[in-house]
């Protein structure tokens, strides 16, 4: 039997996200989350982490500030590395990498900042620094500690579908249905957090591209991100660079942003509310225009 998709403009829900003060419609117009990365060992090459403290800040900041005027509605802030192998750097090491950059650009900017942690002792000192929302990749795996955190400061938390650890999650990627195992799986993230009392309408769900998945099953979820409607919750994609576009189009890490314009465009089109990009003035252009054809009007920017 073949099933028939509703129309493209159909498929991306609307809803309100509440993030401490901030306040964000999302479903209309996709929302650009721009990424910084302090750390010395991003696969992307773009991290801010130098010897001197003082110079990591400031790099950081130029970039978050950077990224923002090129039209980031999110910066989303990370001090420890997340690509497969990547081990792991102390609460300690992770705080003093990221807590200056936060305190300086939740200072002098008011789009909301993410911090990317999985540590519940980073997350709160994010949170009183100024964050608003949590970008937590071990979803269900999440220490209750870290979601009654979050409910706490009434922000937001972004819960992204993983197994295992960054340094074993690819040796995790036997699925005998990968779209309904990881709804699943989200839906149980979901579960714990209404438990515990975090509100709906400050949860956002993230498939977890890249993250314990192989290059055709990346595809195979960005084809069947329809599905993930089910959730009734916005959806995150971070397709940005990573290496399934690098083994489609044989391109090192630095020539991946026409690959990732495609996987934008499929994401958006297929029902993303949020993607997170490094490029953040290609892709804004790439979403605007998409956004475009799915509504079929033009929004003013």
């Amino acid at each position: 039997m073949i099933k028939v998709l509703p129309n493209t403009h159909d498929l991306r829900q609307s809803f309100t996200l509440y993030a401490r003060h901030f306040t964000l419609t999302l479903g209309t117009q996709t929302k650009i989350m721009g990424i910084v990365n302090v750390t010395p060992d991003s696969f992307s090459r773009d991290g801010c982490l130098v010897r001197s403290q003082s110079r990591t800040t400031d790099a950081a900041f130029r970039r978050a500030l950077a990224l923002v005027r090129q039209g980031a509605d999110f910066i989303d802030i990370g001090g420890e590395s997340t690509r497969p192998g990547a081990g792991r750097v102390t609460a300690e090491e992770e705080a003093r990498r990221i807590i200056p950059v936060i305190q300086k650009l939740t200072r002098v900017d008011r789009v909301p900042v993410s911090v990317d942690t999985y540590k519940p002792e980073v997350a709160q000192r994010a949170l009183d620094a100024g964050a608003s929302v949590v970008n937590n990749i071990r979803g269900a795996q999440a220490e209750r500690a870290l979601l009654r955190m979050i409910k706490r400061y009434e922000a937001a938390v972004v819960l992204m579908h993983m197994r295992g650890t960054p340094r074993t999650m690819q040796r995790h990627t036997d699925y005998r249905d990968i779209i309904q195992e990881i709804t699943a799986s989200l839906r149980k993230s979901v579960e714990i957090c209404l438990e515990i009392g975090i509100k709906s309408d400050k949860i956002i769900v993230d498939p977890g591209i890249g993250f314990g998945k192989t290059a055709e099953q990346n595809l195979t979820l960005l084809k069947g991100l329809p599905e993930f409607r089910d959730l009734s919750l916005p959806i995150l994609i971070g397709t940005s660079r990573k290496s399934f576009i690098g083994k489609a189009l044989n391109r090192d890490v630095q020539q991946r942003a026409w690959g990732t314009a495609a996987t934008v465009t499929a994401s958006i089109i297929h029902g993303a509310h949020i993607v997170r990009v490094h490029d953040v003035k290609a892709m804004r252009d790439v979403a605007v225009m998409t956004d475009a054809i799915m509504n079929q009007r033009f929004s003013v920017q």
